[in-house]
């Protein structure tokens, strides 16, 4: 039961994170409408999301387990409970850049700890691969349900009005209750040897990027968080611009794409049980890239009737966002492969390393296609992934030769 219930917290943990940190796209649309602003501008609430998850994980990584992973995730909700009642009650876009820097701060606290925690409550390779794919998918229900909330609270036919800010009252109010069920929650003591200074935890995290199975993991990991955040932040201007959708209705079906990623990791959880990590990989890259190829020719000078509706958008509106059923199993793979390979004492280390260059992939993503969006076009920004999915390919073969290495 105490397990079950543990689970349970880290699950809504990460539910209120999925929501506010994969909010970066609406946040984009409706900012760029409400307070008149360029898209170059607009781009950089990826950076005030994925840069402090990166220095923060950087730097306190190593350290979190003398903190305690439940006292961290208190510290986080905290922190994202107060920031989202900033912003309805303190409307402004420098408002807007402190929520995602709060959030992403706090999803550098919340995100170790989960990963760590997992180890924890796990005791089979098998079991930790399973739990962590759920939770991911969990993640991605989160994602989902967010495209809703944040649709509900968005007019059609004003654009520019401010009404969207009102789904932060719903947000802090949810967190309040994820803080209310940590604080309610036994954690067990963890069975892990403290170093005898802080700072060899830290040169401790660092020398791991020193193993080639970690150097390459890494690499496979800032690649797929570029992707993943390239297209996920700007589908939903992608939509709106390319696509000549109303700005809720963009939104709204961005949604698939999240139901897709949902899908696409709840599902490898089983497919993983009847087929190598390495070739389930393989295929789904390869899935991904002709559906860029086949899909983006459809969005070439599309007409939309005045009265679009959610059952009447173009094709391409619900065949390009389906990339992220292929995509989905990627990320939590390639994390259980590199977390299984170490003890148990190195997970949070491990598990900064992959918040930190998850973050700087992130944010490299958006910026790269905000500006290929803004300087040329919506479907050129798209068919740019294909140059880090042909990376990502190579590494994933990469990995799985180190890590044969590293377990004989």
């Amino acid at each position: 039961m105490a397990t079950l219930r543990i689970k349970l917290a880290l699950l809504l943990t990460y539910f209120v994170f999925a929501i506010l940190l994969n909010s970066v796209g609406t946040v984009i649309l409706q900012v760029i409408h409400t307070y008149q602003i360029s898209k170059e501008a607009a781009s950089v609430l990826e950076g005030f999301k994925d840069i402090p998850i990166a220095i923060v994980s950087f730097l306190i990584a190593a350290w979190l387990p003398r903190l305690g992973y439940k006292n961290a995730m208190l510290i986080g909700v905290s922190l994202v409970t107060l920031a989202c009642l900033a912003m309805p009650l303190v409307p402004a876009f420098l408002t807007t850049k402190l929520l995602f820097l709060t959030v992403g701060a706090s999803f550098a606290l919340v995100k170790v700890s989960v990963y760590a925690s997992i180890g924890v409550v796990t005791r089979t390779n098998a079991e930790h691969a399973s739990l962590l794919n759920f939770i991911e998918g969990f993640f991605m229900l989160g994602v989902l349900s967010g495209y809703w909330v944040f649709a509900a609270f968005m007019d059609p036919a004003a654009p520019q009005s401010a009404g969207w800010l009102q789904v932060y009252w719903w947000l802090a109010g949810l967190s309040a209750l994820n803080l209310l069920l940590l604080l309610s929650t036994r954690f067990p003591t963890l069975a892990l040897p403290k170093a005898g200074h802080a700072m060899n935890d830290f040169l401790a995290m660092l020398k791991l990027v020193y193993r080639p199975l970690v150097f390459v993991f890494v690499v496979s990991a800032f690649l797929y968080v570029l992707i993943e955040q390239g297209i996920g932040s700007w589908l939903p201007t992608f939509n709106n611009e390319v696509l000549n959708l109303p700005n809720q209705l963009s939104v709204q079906l961005t949604s698939i794409f999240a139901a897709s990623l949902a899908l696409g990791r709840l599902a490898a959880g089983v497919v993983l049980r009847h087929l190598s990590w390495y070739w389930l990989l393989n295929i789904c890259l390869a899935c991904m890239a002709a559906l860029i190829l086949l899909t983006l020719p459809l969005t070439r000078e599309v007409q939309v009737s005045a009265d679009v509706s959610l059952f009447s958008a173009p094709l391409a509106a619900y065949l390009f966002p389906l990339i992220g059923l292929f995509m989905a199993p990627i990320y939590p793979v390639i994390n259980s492969v590199i977390l299984s390979a170490l003890p148990k004492i190195q997970h949070a280390a491990m598990t900064g390393l992959i918040v930190v260059f998850s973050a700087l992939g992130g944010t490299t993503g958006s910026i790269v296609t905000g500006y290929t969006f803004a300087n040329f076009n919506g479907q050129t920004a798209f068919y740019l992934s294909l140059l880090p999915l042909s990376l990502l390919l190579l590494s994933v073969g990469l990995l799985r030769q180190q890590s044969k290495l590293t377990a004989s």
